[in-house]
């Protein structure tokens, strides 16, 4: 039975001495009792403690981490089935997959273009986070393991993030891993024939290795034995092709982690979303949504990663911590001292919606961006995080009044009730109200100021 954070707190040495990363002991035990710590970040618990700590130290979901200098991606740690009950912690990294026997310069060439390949969201870099290299059609044969090391140097030349190794040849595995250095790559995969080498081969490495079998009971069996020989970062691959199946798999191995704290399948799963005609698009986001940690796309195109990251950094959004940007007053084409002030909150959607309709219509604006805590207009005004008086000394505080010839500031149409608050506060303005929707604004700048 898990034991409570008090409970915890009771067994750790209660010196508060902040060596874990948390101000005291009793902050680390309730991170402990939610599994979001790890007790081996205690420098002082007694051996006896760490023994009756061990079910409760561990998350039930174990954190895997594929990373090179300067890049990682982390999957796991997870504590809820539904991000409202909550939050997601680890978003599911997106890969795309190379093959060995596309050459060298292809590899090269289709790696530097998905690890170009950068969107802004809100205000968010949306990237693909590695790439996958599969020793296709490997045998063991010096030659194919060679050939695959090559594929993999070529990978590497062509970008920096982490890779996942793809094959069912230890050999052909090792002379790739052979010429990755200071890195943590991630092994696919592992069955119940080669599971022992390739066990071998990742503690080696100091690797993760993906196990894969055709039922929950032989994959829990192979998890077992794998960890048997000394090896804990295990990632799991539930073989299923059609979505449905896929569905229920993946669900149940979520549930039993997370409701059973079932040890065998208490870890990551990863997903190759294959299959032409856009299935790979639904694969993939079914596994963004329930519940993969590693997803690898068969191909890469703009039009099927795109969506998948937006969709991805929709889901795994913190729902308690709205996306905000700076407050700032920001300058749109060039604005001119008698450019007219658009006042608006930090809510990132709220000011990009803002942002882009000006931008795209090429009219000259001063937007002064006001501190609501995330939050859009009508929720910061209701919440009072967005009135009049917050509005002046936002205007007042980045000096707006130095900037401008004509003093003329437009707030939204939703907060119209403010304007003669607003007119008290900014006796020396001109107040008007803009239109309720961004999309309107350019209309409104071009007949009414």
């Amino acid at each position: 039975m898990a034991l409570s954070g008090i409970q915890i707190y009771k067994l750790l040495p209660k010196t508060n001495c902040k060596e874990c990363g948390f101000p005291t002991c009793l902050a680390f035990a309730m991170k402990l009792a939610a599994k979001q710590a790890e007790l081996s970040a205690c420098p002082y618990v007694s051996e006896e403690s760490k023994k009756q700590l061990a079910d409760s130290s561990q998350p039930p979901i174990r954190l895997i981490s594929v990373k090179v200098t300067g890049y990682e991606v982390r999957a796991g740690n997870e504590t809820v089935m539904f991000r409202h009950e909550k939050t997601f912690f680890n978003r599911p990294g997106i890969f795309v997959k190379v093959k060995a026997s596309e050459g060298e310069e292809a590899i090269k060439a289709k790696v530097g273009a998905a690890d170009a390949f950068k969107v802004n969201y809100v205000g968010i870099d949306l990237t693909v986070d590695g790439f996958a290299v599969e020793a296709d059609g490997a045998d063991a044969s010096p030659g194919s393991a060679q050939a695959f090391a090559t594929a993999v140097k070529a990978a590497r030349a062509a970008t920096k993030r982490p890779l996942i190794l793809v094959g069912k040849d230890p050999a052909a595995l090792g002379a790739g891993l052979g010429t990755l250095s200071g890195e943590n790559a991630l092994l696919y995969a592992a069955n119940s024939a080669n599971w022992e080498a390739m066990t071998e081969l990742a503690k080696q490495h100091h690797a993760s290795l993906a196990v894969s079998a055709e039922s929950l009971d032989a994959l829990a069996d192979l998890t077992e034995k794998v960890k048997g020989k000394g090896l804990e970062d295990i990632v799991l691959d539930l073989k299923s092709a059609k979505l449905g199946p896929y569905l229920a798999l993946s669900t149940q191995v979520r549930r039993l982690a997370l409701k059973s704290n079932f040890r065998p399948l208490g870890y990551p799963v990863i997903t190759f979303a294959e299959g032409g005609d856009g299935r790979d698009s639904v694969v993939a986001a079914q596994a963004i949504a329930k519940y993969a940690g590693f997803i690898v796309l068969d191909r890469f195109a703009p039009e099927l990663v795109y969506p998948l990251l937006v969709l991805r950094q929709n889901i795994y959004t913190d729902p308690q911590k709205p996306i905000q940007v700076q407050p700032a007053i920001y300058e749109i084409n060039n604005p001119k001292p008698e450019s007219p002030v658009l006042v608006t909150t930090n809510f990132s959607i709220t000011y990009f919606s803002v942002a882009n309709e000006v931008e795209g219509s090429g009219l000259p604006a001063w937007l002064v961006v006001c501190d609501a805590e995330g939050m859009s207009v009508l929720t910061a005004w209701a919440a009072g995080k967005f009135d009049a008086e917050r509005i002046a000394k936002t205007i007042k505080g980045f000096n707006v009044a130095d900037k401008v010839s004509r003093k003329r500031v437009v707030i939204p149409g939703h907060v119209a009730v403010l304007s003669g608050e607003l007119e008290a506060e900014l006796p020396d303005w001109e107040i008007r109200v803009g239109p309720r929707e961004a999309v309107d604004l350019p209309a409104f700048m071009k007949q009414a100021l």
